[in-house]
């Protein structure tokens, strides 16, 4: 991707944290700066919604096999039972 400078001015304890940031994380001021707006504008956020969608789709089966029978007692068997009671969330009673 090409780069664009953009110069900014801050004061000179904000510019010793971000320095001091960029060397604690072992990254250049501009590689931190440009993660830090990459978190404020969410493209961290999606990049993690994307790996978890991934995850599931992956292992849905799993999970299914694993929460969806009733293989023991008291084991809730609908999403949104209540174990102790066996209700659903509105109050309704297992059929």
């Amino acid at each position: 991707m090409a780069k664009t400078q953009l110069n900014v001015r801050v004061d000179e304890g904000t510019a010793r944290a971000a320095r001091e940031r960029a060397l604690a994380r072992g990254m250049s001021v501009n590689r931190y700066i440009e993660e830090l707006v990459r978190q404020d504008t969410g493209e961290a956020g999606h990049t993690f919604v994307e790996a978890a969608a991934d995850f599931m789709k992956q292992y849905e089966s799993v999970f299914a096999e694993e929460f969806g029978t009733d293989r023991g007692a008291g084991r809730a068997t609908d999403r949104g039972t209540d174990r102790a009671t066996g209700r659903g969330a509105a109050g309704e009673g297992r059929s």
